[in-house]
This record gives structure tokens, C-alpha cells and sequence, in this order.
């Protein structure tokens, strides 16, 4: 959730630091529908525009853009808008996640794993008819590497990065300090140098002043307002082949009923949720003639974060955190009197499956479940003497510390996320029976107090990739921010010496069996901690009219997500009801015009290890 979306992945459930995209996880507009030729306002019922016959498939998002700029960019459908713009170095395979080519064509390692060479392919061209080529792609990391303010979003890949070079228009190699497991899935956006060696503060410029942007993905960016909008129109020289609509437009919907009505009203191609639909919106559509509902396993979670106490990376203190959770006793407390069960009946209505791990179970190679003697069930007679032992004690019906005052907490709340809402309710309950007092501050931005370190909880979720580098690095050292109150990677500003240690151990394995005995040791550190509460791994639940999409690609294909996915399959893919276009584009990574079903069963994805992709937070607000 702020969601943390993306990341994404990858973006704080974005704290996007979701993202799922958990996303996880808006871009609000006047009525009406959006089609190409015609202004925003109007409102005809299909994609297709009388008078030009382009094609227009429109998708409610329920959250904005942080920022256009790849550098920047944490929240899912920012980071989905820079997998549709810019090419990566490899994609990820949507039927089971295996690393394909991007715009490398192959990836070879030196015997000792410390020089990496990829073939740059000879036919990918920026928008403006230059040759994209392995220049563009050594100043892309060496600009990150280079320069604190563009490392924001993907510093976390290079970090382990010597030196890169482009000794020729075909040819990138890149150094290492240390063997990386990651270096076929390196999310992170190619930038045409051309462009971008003009910017200046990369720390401010959002890639947002001069349209069209230049890029060579599949979608070419044309047009953005704030919180209403983002245009895209289909690359016809995408190297891949041409996407079959002629344009994508992202329409933010702060009221997600509204946006449910707007698909309903066939005003919009296709609702995201926010980040998923409620139990009771996707039972209203599924009757409903020319609409289909998608569901499948999530690639998010939905946590609790704690607020341990906000530090940059010099270990300067900042923020107003209750220090009470410094304490792991009281955070394992305040962990045993939360009842899962009652959160995946009640509020997600069966439609995600109880949280354990911080790897959902749909990445079976690295999901991960505590012990019988170290789950920390619900237990409101353990979770009192936790907090009697913690200096807690109760004094009528409020628990009172050392002090003399009462234990009272703040949690951010998604403004936006019916299940923030729904879910701290019950925590209001619990929390309060056990006599700690909690106040719920549902923002529309949680982004502005949890980077002020202003907090003590808050609703958390990321979209998971396959490889799970990423979100395992958020609670790294160097996640940290370089100076207070500024944007950075952490989700919870941890820095342990056993954790870092781990997360390096992890990075530098390329026996999948091994790293994922480390990564399991990894998310096992996190749940004893009780920094981070998982608490379930919602479904993917989403819906299209399949009177304006006649075929689109899930992933995995065969039960999986149509939004914030790790790839651009499903708008690249999709194809119109209305049109001619064949279905099976040549050259793709996956098999195309797939019509979709309601999936409920989770899926073992194939494959995997450190050849896959990894992906950004998300969080409802989709930190992606």
C-alpha cells in the first residue's frame, strides 16, 4: 500500500512501498468516456471513434503518479507506465516467468560471474527514428550509479555494480564486486541518452514537460494531468510488433464505485480496483452482459508495517514515532491479537488466502512458513503478558507504560483501500480489548507523514516479483534516506547487521535451492522482528468488457493478473472486440488472445530461481 505499488512489484504499500498491484492498490476525471479523436468528456459506449476508427482501451486506475520520471518512479502504475514507454534489458516470459530477451537479445556471464555481457538487438529505435543502443543503456546504470538523486527508484540493482561500458553499439558489459543472481532480471528502464543526458536535477524533473516523451516500448507516452489521466499511444515500430489499440489511456478514479459504474456504463475499458474490487462490486458485475471478471492468485500482500523509529542512512533520528515499538515484545503483541481468519472472511470475503510469509504462495520457490512454535497465532492472553512484561501494565481498561501514559498508537490508512478501512476497524476492536487505543488517519497521500517518519503503523503491501531482490532489499541499510523526510526505497527503516548480512548472501547465490533456504531465512528474521505483519495475500479481482476487449494475456496465462504485471503483456497483447487484428503476434514472450475466466485457484508457476523478474512494491496506494 503506499502501494507503498511498485513496486513493483516493485511502491510503502506503494507505501506503494505496494506493489501488487499490494497495490495493491487515482486518476480522477469528469464523467465521460475517453476515446481517441474525441475530447475526455465525451461519453460514447464504444473503444472505437466514429469519424478516425482508432481504438481506445481505457483503464480505471484508483491511484495517481508519483512521478513519469523511471529514476523516480515507486507507485505500480507509474512504474507500469515505464515498462509501456521504455524497454528493459530482459523481460519475464508470461507464462512462467523465465527471463526472455528485451532489448538485449542474450546475457552471457565470465567463468568467475563477475563480467556480464548482453547483445544489444540491432532493431529497437526511440520514438524520434534514433538507434536505441548499448550507449543508452551503460548511461542509464551509470547515471544511477552516479548520482544519489537518480537512484531513488532502482539504486538497489547497482549497487553491487563495478563499472559499466558500452564497447560498442551491440555490446554492454557490466562489472561486478561480487556474483549478483540478478543480473537477468535488472528491472530497471532504458532511458534514450540523448534525451535525458539534458536533465539536469534528476531529484526534480518528473519527465512530464514536453510531449510526446521519447521511448521505444511498446506505448509512446503523449499526454498526462495530474490525477486524472495518462495517454499512451501504440508504438507501430515497436520492435516486438505493433500493439492492436491505437491507444491506452490510464483514467484515475479516487471513488471506486465509480469507477465499477464507469465500467458499467462501458465508459471505461477496464477497473483495476483499488487494488482490487471489493468481494461485493466483482458479484455485481459478474451477471452483467459484455463484462468479465478476472480473478486469480495475488502477487501482493497485505501487511502491517511498524515504525521502529525513522533514521536516515547516517543514522540521524527523525519523525515522532511512539517508541513504546521499539520494544519487540510490544510489536509481537500487538501481532498475536490480530485474527487473520476473521480478516479473510469477513473483509475479503474469502478472495485472498491467509498471510504467513512475506513471499505470497504463488512464488512456491520462495514462499515461506513459520513454525509451529514460532507462529504468532491469535493469542490476546499471550499478547497481554507480552505487554505486562514490556512495562505495559493495565490500569483500568488502558494500558499504561512506565511513564504513566497510556499506550495509544496511529495507524495510515489508505483513504482510497476499502480493506485499510475495514481491516483497522477490527484492529480498533482488538487493540482496544487488549487496552491499547489506536487512531486511524486515512490520507489520500500516507506518502507525505511515512517518509516524515510521522507514524507509528501503517497499512503496507508490494506487488511481488518472481525474484524477490527487491522487496527482500527495502529493508536493507541501504534503503535508508540519505537526509530526513526524503523519499527512499525503506519500508520501516530497518538497519540490522543480521538481515544485511543475509540479504547479500541471498544476492551473491546462484544455486536456486540455496538462495531459497537464505531467502527463507530472510523472511523468517522479518516475522520474529515483528517489523512487518503480514496478515494475507489478497486475490487479483478486476474486470473488462468484453465488448471493447475481445482477448487479453494474463500472467501467468493461466490464472493470473491483467494489471500491474512484470511485463507489458496484457495491453500490448489486447485486442479489440471490434477489430481485425490477428491475435497471434509473432516474436511475443507468451501466447496472446487468451479469453479469461474467473481463476480462484492458486497456481505453481514454473521455472523461477535467479533468472526471473522482480518487481516493485505496491501498496493500495500503490507504493509500488
Amino acid at each position: 500500500m503506499v502501494v507503498r505499488v511498485p513496486p513493483p512489484s516493485a511502491q510503502p504499500r506503494s507505501r506503494l512501498r505496494v506493489l501488487l498491484a499490494s497495490g495493491a492498490a487515482a486518476l480522477a476525471l469528469a464523467a465521460g468516456s475517453v476515446v481517441p479523436g474525441m475530447p475526455l468528456g465525451a461519453a460514447p459506449q464504444q473503444a472505437q471513434a466514429a469519424d478516425s476508427g482508432d481504438k481506445t482501451l481505457t483503464v480505471a486506475v484508483a491511484q495517481g503518479i508519483d512521478s513519469l520520471s523511471p529514476f523516480l518512479a515507486q507507485k505500480l502504475l507509474s512504474t507500469s507506465v515505464s515498462r509501456l514507454m521504455y524497454d528493459f534489458l530482459t523481460n519475464y516470459d508470461a507464462k512462467d516467468n523465465h527471463a526472455i530477451p528485451g532489448l538485449a537479445t542474450k546475457w552471457e556471464p565470465s567463468a568467475d560471474k563477475l563480467t556480464w555481457t548482453y547483445t544489444i538487438r540491432t532493431d529497437s529505435k526511440w520514438s524520434d527514428g534514433q538507434q536505441a543502443t548499448a550507449e543508452d543503456a551503460a548511461w542509464t546504470f551509470n547515471k544511477i550509479m552516479d548520482d544519489e538523486a537518480a537512484a531513488q527508484a532502482n539504486g538497489s540493482f547497482v549497487t553491487n555494480f563495478k563499472k559499466v561500458t558500452a564497447p560498442s553499439p551491440t555490446k554492454l558489459v557490466i562489472e561486478l564486486k561480487e556474483p549478483q543472481a540478478t543480473m537477468a532480471a535488472l528491472d530497471v528502464p532504458i532511458v534514450p541518452k540523448h534525451m535525458w543526458d539534458k536533465v539536469g536535477d534528476f531529484g526534480k524533473f518528473n519527465n512530464d514537460e514536453d510531449f510526446p516523451v521519447v521511448g521505444n516500448g511498446p506505448f509512446i507516452l503523449t499526454d498526462y494531468k495530474v490525477d486524472q489521466y495518462v495517454k499512451l499511444k501504440a508504438n507501430k515500430d515497436f520492435w516486438r510488433g505493433a500493439p492492436k489499440f491505437d491507444e491506452v489511456v490510464f483514467k484515475t478514479y479516487k471513488d471506486q464505485d465509480a469507477a465499477v459504474a464507469a465500467l458499467r456504463k462501458g465508459e471505461v475499458s477496464f477497473v483495476a480496483g483499488s487494488p482490487a474490487l471489493t468481494p461485493a462490486q466483482a458479484n455485481s458485475l459478474k451477471g452483467d452482459k459484455n463484462i468479465k471478471v478476472n480473478e486469480g492468485p495475488g502477487r501482493r500482500f497485505f501487511a502491517l508495517a511498524v515504525n521502529p523509529g525513522a533514521q536516515t542512512k547516517d543514522r540521524k533520528k527523525f519523525g515522532d514515532g511512539n517508541k513504546a515499538l521499539l520494544d519487540q515484545k510490544v510489536r509481537q503483541a500487538l501481532f498475536l491479537s490480530i485474527d487473520r481468519k476473521t480478516i479473510i472472511d469477513k473483509v475479503f470475503q474469502g478472495h485472498a488466502v491467509e498471510g504467513k510469509g512475506y513471499i505470497p504462495p504463488r512464488f512456491p520457490e520462495y514462499a515461506w512458513e513459520p513454525s509451529a512454535s514460532q507462529t504468532l497465532a491469535y493469542d490476546p492472553d499471550k499478547a497481554g503478558q507480552l505487554l505486562d512484561e514490556a512495562g505495559y501494565k493495565l490500569k483500568g481498561d488502558k494500558r499504561v507504560g512506565k511513564d504513566g501514559k497510556p499506550l495509544d498508537l496511529r495507524i495510515l490508512c489508505h483513504a482510497t483501500d476499502p480493506n485499510d478501512k475495514a481491516v483497522a476497524k477490527y484492529l480498533k476492536e482488538w487493540w482496544g480489548d487488549l487496552g491499547v487505543g489506536l487512531k486511524v488517519d486515512c490520507l489520500d497521500d500516507v506518502s507525505v507523514p511515512w517518509f516524515a517518519g510521522e507514524y507509528d503503523l501503517a497499512f503496507d503491501g508490494w506487488s511481488v516479483n518472481p525474484d524477490p531482490d527487491f522487496v527482500l532489499g527495502i529493508h536493507t541499510c541501504a534503503a535508508l534516506p540519505v537526509k530526513a523526510k526524503q523519499s527512499a526505497a525503506t519500508d520501516d527503516f530497518i538497519c540490522d547487521e543480521t538481515y544485511d548480512g543475509l540479504y547479500k548472501k541471498q544476492l551473491a547465490e546462484y544455486d536456486p535451492a540455496k538462495r531459497a533456504d537464505v531467502v527463507g531465512q530472510m523472511q523468517s528474521w522479518l516475522y520474529d522482528s515483528g517489523y512487518m505483519n503480514v496478515i494475507a495475500y489478497p486475490n487479483a479481482v478486476e474486470a473488462y468488457r468484453t465488448d471493447q476487449i475481445k482477448s487479453i494475456t494474463t500472467m501467468p496465462e493461466a490464472a493470473g493478473n491483467i494489471y500491474g504485471q512484470d511485463g507489458y503483456w496484457s495491453w500490448w497483447s489486447a485486442v479489440p472486440a471490434s477489430g481485425s487484428g490477428d491475435s497471434d503476434s509473432s516474436g511475443s514472450g507468451s501466447s496472446t488472445g487468451v479469453i479469461i475466466g474467473i481463476v480462484v485457484a492458486v497456481v505453481v508457476l514454473a521455472g523461477g530461481g535467479f533468472l526471473i523478474s522482480r518487481r516493485r512494491r505496491t501498496t493500495a496506494d500503490d507504493r509500488e
